[in-house]
């Protein structure tokens, strides 16, 4: 296809099948090898991603590249398996060439190769994802806030997605903090602005408090915090090791059928392609890995004494907003008021939402985040 347009579109290991199915107009596939791409009838169950739309919305992405993010925000796009992929055909085929175009991206960081994923010039914010999502999770935030004025990057953390995932590495909020400083100097960043949901809030707290000189401001939404209540499961939960998750025997069929009862709505187009992105991860035994010693490291987080995390969260220095969904049964809402007494000039907003605001609230979310940070100066 004389659109597809390499540079923007990252294909692991050099090819890819995504299957476009356009309702009531046929089903084709998609195949990349290298950087040439070419159509051909669908054929077998061998595609790496599916995107289906009707002819109408297919043809509205034709015409303008900002298209596909919208449909997919709204629904109208419907997109499973891998996001990675998926995605990154709609950037890589969207004809555009201006800059700020929504791309697909690889950076060599000390960690090793970090996935990314942005759109926008200007002032950069770097997002940070939750344990066990990906970048995808925020392109109903880079669909809303990309602009000439904000250049949104999303990036894999170290053992997500499709970032390396280093062997016998802690998945800690200091290691994590580490690899998004190597991806700052990579990418020539000296202090973006930096947004974590969930565990990426832990990560970007972690930033803010050892290395504020590479934070401008904070966003933190629904932020993984040390629980201050008994941790009754801590003695059993010091003795399981990651590294099991190495050799654990694994069925997708069953791990998919327990993923999906546990996550609240797994019916929603949505949830559904955060499941298949939690699995395509977790399915491998590194994914496993980092995955169990991740949330490892959260439950077992030290919340008192000197050196425990509500001491240390008064020594965060850049300026912060705190996103809570009143909702929420990971991160309750009763957090708040611990912060404020730990850091009474940080902002606070609170949504009508469970844990994932970007899904559940994205126009109040997205509303809360311009106005923070147009509101505050960036630092100099």
């Amino acid at each position: 296809m004389a659109r597809f347009d390499p540079s923007v579109f990252d294909a692991p290991g050099g090819s890819a099948r995504i299957r476009l199915d356009a309702r009531g107009g046929g089903t084709f596939d998609a195949v990349v090898q290298g950087d040439r791409m070419r159509l051909e009838p669908a054929s077998g169950d061998r595609a790496d991603a599916l995107l289906g739309a009707d002819v109408g919305t297919w043809a509205s992405m034709a015409e303008d590249y900002q298209g596909g993010m919208d449909a997919y925000s709204t629904g109208a796009l419907l997109v499973r398996r891998n996001l990675h992929l998926a995605i990154g055909f709609l950037t890589a085929t969207s004809g555009s060439t201006e800059p700020g175009r929504l791309k697909m991206g690889r950076v060599e960081t000390p960690m090793g190769s970090l996935a990314t994923l942005e759109a926008g010039t200007g002032d950069p914010l770097v997002m940070l994802h939750g344990l066990g999502a990906t970048k995808a999770s925020f392109v109903p935030t880079i669909a809303a806030l990309a602009s000439e004025e904000r250049r949104m990057i999303a990036v894999d953390l170290p053992g997500f997605g499709d970032s390396v995932k280093p062997l016998g590495a802690r998945y800690h909020a200091p290691f994590f903090a580490r690899s998004v400083v190597g991806l700052l100097d990579a990418l020539e960043l000296d202090r973006p602005d930096v947004l974590g949901h969930s565990m990426g809030g832990r990560v970007a707290i972690d930033m803010g408090i050892r290395h504020p000189d590479r934070v401008a401001r904070l966003v933190l939404m629904t932020p993984a915090l040390a629980w201050r209540r008994s941790r009754r499961w801590a003695p059993w939960v010091k003795l399981l090791r990651p590294e099991l998750g190495l050799i654990q025997p694994t069925n997708r069929r069953a791990v998919e059928a327990v993923v999906r009862r546990l996550v609240p709505g797994a019916e929603n187009a949505w949830v559904a392609a955060a499941v298949d992105e939690f699995l395509r991860s977790f399915l491998t035994p590194r994914g496993r890995a980092a995955f169990y010693a991740a949330a490892r490291q959260i439950y077992l987080e030290e919340p008192d004494g000197p050196r425990g995390f509500w001491a240390r969260l008064a020594e965060m220095s850049p300026d912060a907003l705190f996103i809570w969904g009143k909702r929420d049964t990971l991160v309750p809402i009763g957090f708040a008021r611990h912060v404020e007494g730990v850091l009474p000039a940080a902002k606070h907003v609170e949504l009508a939402c469970g844990h994932v605001p970007q899904l559940e609230r994205p126009k109040e979310l997205h509303a809360a985040i311009e106005k923070f940070l147009r509101g505050r100066a960036k630092p100099v």
